[in-house]
């Protein structure tokens, strides 16, 4: 089965850089987990999107390991669609409108 192509929202992707941007601050071994964290989040995503637990709005999400966030998508025909990097503690929804 072919891997799925990934497509980001403009807010995702700030959202994933202020997360790692907050953990360079304290840690740069941190940031650097956080990113290894996304990355094989986004793996098993484009491996297969459906697998994963149905979320809000027509998404799915999953958690990013160690770190207090989840990786909330949309499946598209061949495309994964990054709707959000959440903060675990953020009011479930609030990305609705992406």
């Amino acid at each position: 089965m072919p891997r799925h192509a990934i497509r980001w929202h403009a807010e995702a992707v700030e959202e994933a850089r202020e997360a790692r941007a907050w953990y360079a601050e304290r840690s740069p071994g941190a940031a650097d987990g956080f990113i290894a964290e996304l990355d094989a989040a986004i793996d098993r995503v484009t491996d297969n999107p459906g697998r994963f637990a149905r979320y809000l709005h027509g998404t799915r999400y999953t958690r990013l390991g160690r770190f207090p966030y989840l990786l909330v998508f949309r499946e598209l025909k061949a495309t994964v669609q990054i709707v959000a990097v959440a903060h675990g503690s953020r009011k479930p929804g609030y990305s609705r409108d992406r």
